[in-house]
């Protein structure tokens, strides 16, 4: 690769992945390639996750109650720029009660979808409600489990900005999850609400 190009090619990677983490070329046989810093923590699994939760986009239903949000982003490679197509993005989390549905076949507030070619997913749903963990509540938060092949597999959270339960939270207040602490912002006109999470995966596998 001539200088110029890797310069150009190196400046603009920098750039796109500015506000998530740094790249840094690395030599492989054929030539120029990026690996990132910016890959997302992981976070637990909690006790309320549920195999086989439904293929859909939209987990809102007659009667539910809360505000109404639109969950989207990105899923990319380790390159921070990549975009992964047909990455399969699972998310969960409870009501405005704190309370999850684990066991009725309506798998509410439940949901998966593959990405698009731009490697992106959205989900239609509500901002969850908080229960106690002990003597202190978790903040809002939802459950993201991500796979994409030949990616390991991640099992994290998503935060809210503002939210005041963040500070004493056991998981929320790490480091490892100021980049996974969102802001909700109106998108558009029409008073629309979106929390906008990309994800970054670690090449490799889980075995």
């Amino acid at each position: 690769m001539e200088r110029k190009d890797f310069l150009v090619k190196a400046s603009l990677a920098a750039f796109a992945v500015s506000a998530c983490g740094t790249i840094k070329p690395t030599k492989e046989v054929e030539g120029e390639r990026f690996i990132g810093s910016c890959a997302t923590t992981n976070d637990i699994l909690g006790p309320f996750y549920r195999n086989s939760s439904p293929s859909r986009s939209d987990l809102t239903f007659e009667g539910i109650e809360g505000s109404i949000v639109e969950i989207k982003g990105r899923i990319l490679g380790p390159d921070c720029v990549t975009p992964l197509e047909n990455a399969t993005v699972e998310i969960w989390h409870c009501d405005t009660e704190g309370r999850y549905d684990n066991d009725t076949d309506r798998y509410d507030h439940r949901g998966q979808q593959k990405t698009n070619k731009a490697g992106e997913y959205s989900f239609k749903t509500i901002l969850p409600g908080k229960y106690l963990n002990g003597e202190l509540y978790r903040p809002a938060h939802v459950h993201f489990r991500v796979t994409a092949p030949d990616h390991q597999s991640l099992v994290s959270q998503m935060y809210f900005m503002g939210d005041p339960h963040i500070e004493k939270d056991p998981w929320a207040s790490l480091d490892k999850a100021k980049a996974r602490i969102v802001p909700i912002v109106l998108e558009d006109v029409k008073g629309n609400v979106v929390a906008n999470f990309d994800v970054f995966l670690t090449a490799g596998s889980d075995m």
